[in-house]
């Protein structure tokens, strides 16, 4: 745990502006040795989850997540579709985030809680991160069988899932993985903001 970063990173990844190397650090590994994870080595993520904003300060985000050599492992496995099952199910623990989409204080609809979920999921993946795990979010599973077999409430909304693990070298993945086993970049700062709205055209 230290505030540095990583060499993969640092050859892959540079900045416009100073950040902070923790935010840097983080990307999606795939390759994890299959060792289990205590709850002393786990729990602190949720609980950097459970720190997250959100509206209202409502926290509507549920995380539903299954450990190796639990009852449930192989039902998040049978979850996930082939190419994510290649190399998720050698993870410790797998998550499906799922969030309510009304305030439990009035039933009414919370604009915000998918976006409120991402700011829980960025926190427990961070978290993650600065301990040295993998921490994998990903789209690349059975959403409506998630929903059935996991009882999820027609109220809340399944969102992702997340594979967390300890990390191997990349060769134990299978050859096509190997070569994307790597930080990526990010497109160029000025595709991502725009300064008063959208379009060229001056609206002053």
């Amino acid at each position: 745990m230290n505030d540095s970063l990583t060499e993969e990173v640092r050859k892959q990844r540079k900045t416009n502006y100073d950040i902070h190397p923790l935010i840097l650090n983080r990307w999606s590994p795939r390759s994890m040795n299959g060792e289990e994870l205590s709850d002393d080595e786990l729990m602190p993520l949720f609980e950097a989850a459970r720190w997250a904003p959100s509206s209202y300060n409502a926290q509507l985000w549920r995380f539903v997540y299954a450990k190796r050599q639990t009852k449930f492992w192989d039902t998040f496995v049978d979850l996930l579709l082939e190419g994510n099952r290649a190399w998720a199910q050698q993870a410790a623990v797998l998550v499906v985030v799922t969030s309510r989409k009304l305030f439990e204080r009035n039933d009414k609809p919370a604009a915000t809680y998918a976006f409120d979920a991402g700011t829980a999921w960025e926190n427990l993946a961070l978290e993650g991160t600065r301990r040295g795990l993998v921490v994998h979010g990903m789209q690349g599973f059975d959403y409506e069988k998630a929903r059935r077999e996991l009882y999820v409430p027609e109220n809340y909304e399944v969102l992702a899932m997340i594979a967390i693990g300890k990390r191997a070298p990349k060769e134990s993945l299978p050859s096509h993985l190997q070569e994307m086993e790597c930080p990526n970049d990010r497109r160029p700062l000025d595709e991502i903001i725009v300064a008063g709205c959208f379009g060229s055209k001056d609206r002053s």
